[in-house]
């Protein structure tokens, strides 16, 4: 991918080399200030290290969240999963941090499996196929953590009549010049896809109509779908509810040179379902930003900003700050070479994928359970 290629973010494309200051700009959303992490500390006893080292970076209302809650009054937590393929470890890492909140907060979450979507998108795609899906990922979604007692996983297919009384009062106050200015929809879209954003929308407000009281929502989610919810706080205030609150993430990088993970490029790609073998042939086949030999790397250093290998470090296998500084000097004093630091990551990788496969296998049988039931 040229590094001039011409930035894309949407909730079905993200290419070209991703400005998150320019995206903060395009999107009317607010950097993460040192007071709202102060507050986010205060309350949830210390800050996870998604927040610390800036993946999640914006926000929407995220301060507003923290007031209210200081003022006696619980959120609910909202995310999901587009099920159109295996979990890859760029899906969890929001999930990671949604199980931070869920815990620190002692809150429910709902979290939604948009298979009407995968299934409207895709021409392939049959509904039965979408649906397998969704079952599928939900594995994944419980090997995270998630407290069964406090958590939902809704399928828009199944559960659509949880959902459509609320989406049809959404859709009612979006007109169609607006969807299309937002997400671009053309005359060819088919008609599900444009009813979809109110579908969406509906999570924000389930908790609300189902306990008959005004509870705000708190979203963490990638940047990529930011244009749902700004249509969703639109409509809101409209229909008598918080606008829902949001905390936005950036984007894991592939193990390729440059775009985010993908699973339209399979080898760059690591699923929660690959084999130990594979996932290591992965990490080895990674682009690094060392020098081309051992030699140059041992001289000149390495650069660490453009490095697939030290990105999954940073926000994915190693916590303690320190020694992330640590691997940061060594590749660039070139104390460290590149297949010192990729034996490192494959073996955090493969404890990392053993320890999840169990609990997602563990998983089969409690799946039932967590689905919201209409």
């Amino acid at each position: 991918m040229s590094s001039d290629e011409e930035m894309v973010v949407t909730p079905w494309k993200v290419s070209g080399k991703i400005d998150y200051e320019k995206l903060i700009r395009q999107f009317g959303t607010q950097p993460l200030t040192k007071e709202i992490l102060e507050k986010l500390k205060k309350h949830a006893g210390s800050l996870h290290y998604l927040i610390r080292r800036g993946f999640f970076f914006c926000h929407r209302d995220f301060d507003l969240i923290l007031n209210l809650y200081e003022q006696g009054k619980k959120f609910v937590l909202y995310t999901g999963r587009g099920p159109s393929g295996p979990v890859h470890l760029g899906h969890l890492l929001p999930w990671i941090f949604t199980k931070y909140l869920q815990d620190a907060f002692d809150v429910k979450l709902y979290f939604q499996m948009t298979d009407d979507e995968k299934f409207l998108l895709h021409h392939d795609f049959t509904v039965e196929r979408s649906v397998g899906y969704t079952y599928d990922n939900a594995l994944d979604v419980i090997a995270i953590g998630f407290e069964k007692e406090k958590t939902r996983i809704i399928s828009d297919i199944k559960n659509i009549r949880a959902l459509y009384n609320i989406a049809v009062k959404v859709a009612k106050h979006v007109n169609f010049s607006v969807v299309r200015a937002v997400f671009g929809f053309e005359e060819s879209t088919n008609i599900g896809l444009i009813f979809f954003p109110a579908i969406q929308a509906a999570p924000c407000f389930l908790e609300s109509v189902l306990t008959g009281e005004n509870v705000p929502a708190l979203i963490p989610a990638a940047i990529d779908q930011d244009p749902y919810w700004r249509v969703t706080r639109d409509v809101a205030p409209k229909l008598g509810f918080y606008k829902p609150a949001q905390i936005h993430s950036k984007f894991l990088a592939g193990l390729g040179k440059g775009g985010k993970m993908s699973a339209s490029q399979p080898e760059t790609c690591i699923f929660t379902t690959d084999s130990l073998e594979a996932a290591e042939k992965k990490v080895f086949n990674a682009f690094t930003g060392g020098q081309p030999t051992a030699q140059e790397q041992r001289r000149f250093g390495g650069n660490p900003e453009v490095c697939t290998v030290y990105q999954y470090m940073l926000y994915l296998f190693e916590e303690d700050d320190g020694k992330v500084r640590e691997l940061w000097e060594n590749c660039r004093s070139g104390r460290i070479i590149c297949g010192e630091c990729k034996s490192i990551l494959a073996e955090r990788v493969k404890k990392f994928l053993l320890e999840h496969q169990k609990r997602r296998e563990k998983a089969k049988d409690v799946v039932e359970e967590y689905f919201l039931k209409d």
